[in-house]
């Protein structure tokens, strides 16, 4: 699915985030930034030694920021590793903490002039966050920013199931 935001094409797929070919994907990383399981393990597999010598040279990362890399022998030319909650259903403090490392993703994205991201569905996978949450949650961000910046050409929703596809698809088609 796919649709435009401003200048800004969205677009949403099923597949392997290790295999996109934008400026940047994003990781979704836990705070130490050394790699791990899920989204984690696979981009650091992927890219190579290179890349945990650098994670390991920027002293981690809270929940609810982010940041770049090189991206080896990844497509990608960069990673900006996004650090989501684990959810609590109980805190109000994580969705705005979900929010804010799908912000700051493409904060940075803008600051290094990238034209392209690939995002994974953050926070859905060991951190536990639902799905349709955080679908509606990242969406929503992300079009918000795409309704004020133009710089980025095209954001994608890379995500690993039909099942959170076909979720991230009923829930933009809500959204716009």
């Amino acid at each position: 699915m796919q649709t435009q935001i401003n200048q800004t094409t969205l677009d949403l797929i099923q597949g392997d985030i290790t295999q996109q070919e934008t400026d940047a994907i994003v990781n979704a990383a836990n705070s130490s930034l050394l790699g791990g399981g899920g989204v984690d393990g696979a981009i650091h597999r992927a890219a190579g030694p290179g890349l945990l010598a650098e994670c390991s040279q920027l002293g981690g990362c809270r929940a609810g920021d982010a940041k770049i890399t090189k991206g080896y022998n990844l497509k990608a030319k960069y990673v900006i590793h996004g650090v989501g909650p684990v959810y609590n259903s109980k805190d109000p403090n994580i969705p705005k903490l979900l929010a804010s490392v799908y912000q700051r993703n493409l904060e940075i994205a803008t600051e290094h002039q990238l034209e392209s991201i690939a995002f994974p569905a953050i926070s859905t996978g060991v951190y536990g966050y639902p799905m349709q949450e955080a679908a509606e949650i990242s969406l929503k961000t992300v079009i918000d920013f795409l309704q004020q910046n133009t710089q980025i050409k095209l954001v994608r929703f890379v995500l690993f199931t039909a099942e959170a596809l076909n979720v991230f698809e009923d829930t933009l088609a809500r959204l716009i």
